[in-house]
């Protein structure tokens, strides 16, 4: 049985409804996990009390006894419902990493406390979940810091949506003189401090002083002039380019407000483009589809269009808008900015063709996992240099 309307459930439904729950075959399990899915994500606001009572007590009872793969496809269709009660919501985050992952990364249902009980108390897959949350705050920055791993924290510094206190910054610059890997992204980071930022310079140019001294015997009195000016150098021009960064920030931060408010859609998402705003086009495209900005420029100007036409797909955007957001968008690419028409022609075949839930499950992927698109992007290069050669 398919629901026809959330607000519209009848006797003989709920009958259907406890009938599945008391099942214990897969498939049945699987139907009642869609449809309860179906419930929550489209029509929550209008059940009744009763029959959302019901619903709640079955959710929970799903939670708890079925297979990991059902639990799995739920956590992933609910993870950004507004309507699931938080309970359950922590339940599922506090699961099995293939279940945990997409609730943790995207669910607004979790609070602070839910995360930093999360962060001490389950695994590392849990921790870097967390760490690619699109905003993460101080309080939950600090807590991940504190777990000790090279990984999340490398994940957290690369997370342009965390807050990161002033004396977490302190700390990890500090620990950068044992860590490499802490090295570039907090140089990266637009909040770290032009003084932070030159210690971290000077302290990187120190350490190669001494390596090519104890390696190489050059003198060090002859060194230190040149490795100071390079380190000094360095930090000035990184101070630049986080100062240009800071359109970018205020482009998310604007895209960001506006998805809360419910104010993203096609026909905004084209006027800012035919204005000429790219850096505002690609922060409202991330928000509203949950792709990592940095994963979602790859996408949208990909050759061949091929993604972009996948993401419009999955957000509902109807062709004619497409086409002139697949036209306009492409003046953002560095290279060739003038369409060829097979291009063109290719990339509306594949949106007229593709479905939308085949869309919407890939749009998950890139959501859920930004690894997933460097691994795609690497087989495309290893086809090319088969075909080349």
């Amino acid at each position: 049985m398919r629901m026809r309307q959330a607000a519209d459930i009848r006797p003989a439904e709920l009958d259907y409804l406890l009938a599945l729950a008391r099942q214990r075959s897969l498939e049945s399990r699987s139907k009642l996990a869609q449809i309860i899915a179906d419930l929550f994500n489209n029509g929550a606001s209008v059940l009744s009390e009763r029959e959302r009572a019901l619903m709640c007590d079955i959710l929970t009872k799903l939670v708890r006894e079925v297979e990991l793969d059902v639990r799995a496809r739920l956590a992933e269709q609910l993870a950004e419902s507004q309507n699931v009660p938080p309970h359950i919501m922590k339940e599922l985050a506090c699961d099995d990493i293939l279940v945990a992952k997409p609730v943790l990364m995207r669910s607004d249902l979790l609070r602070d406390s839910d995360l930093i009980e999360i962060v001490h108390q389950r695994t590392t897959e849990h921790q870097l979940a967390i760490a690619r949350r699109r905003k993460i705050s101080a309080a939950v920055s600090d807590a991940l810091v504190e777990s000790g791993s090279d990984d999340v924290v490398r994940t957290l510094l690369e997370n342009a949506g965390a807050e990161i206190s002033q004396v977490t910054m302190e700390y990890l610059v500090e620990q950068s003189k044992r860590v490499d890997s802490f090295q570039e992204p907090l140089v990266l980071r637009h909040d770290l401090p032009n003084a932070l930022a030159k210690r971290l310079y000077l302290w990187v140019g120190a350490a190669l002083r001494q390596h090519l001294v104890d390696g190489y015997g050059l003198d060090p009195s002859a060194l230190d002039p040149m490795v100071e000016e390079c380190a000094l150098e360095g930090a000035k021009d990184m101070a630049k380019v986080r100062h240009a960064e800071k359109g970018s920030n205020a482009a998310q931060k604007l895209a960001r407000e506006m998805r809360e408010k419910g104010h993203l859609n096609a026909e905004v998402l084209l006027k800012v483009l035919r204005q000429g705003e790219i850096q505002l086009f690609e922060a409202m495209l991330s928000e509203w589809s949950g792709v990592p900005a940095s994963a979602l420029k790859r996408l949208v100007y990909q050759s061949g269009g091929q993604p972009l036409a996948i993401l419009c797909k999955a957000l509902g955007i109807d062709k004619p808008t497409f086409t002139s957001v697949f036209l306009l968008s492409r003046v953002g690419r560095r290279d060739e900015q003038i369409v060829d028409p097979g291009e063109l022609a290719g990339v509306l075949k594949l949106f007229d063709e593709a479905a939308s839930d085949t869309a919407q499950s890939l749009v998950a992927r890139w959501r859920s996992d930004p690894d997933y698109i460097a691994a795609v992007d690497r087989i495309e290069e290893t086809k090319s240099l088969a075909v080349a050669s």
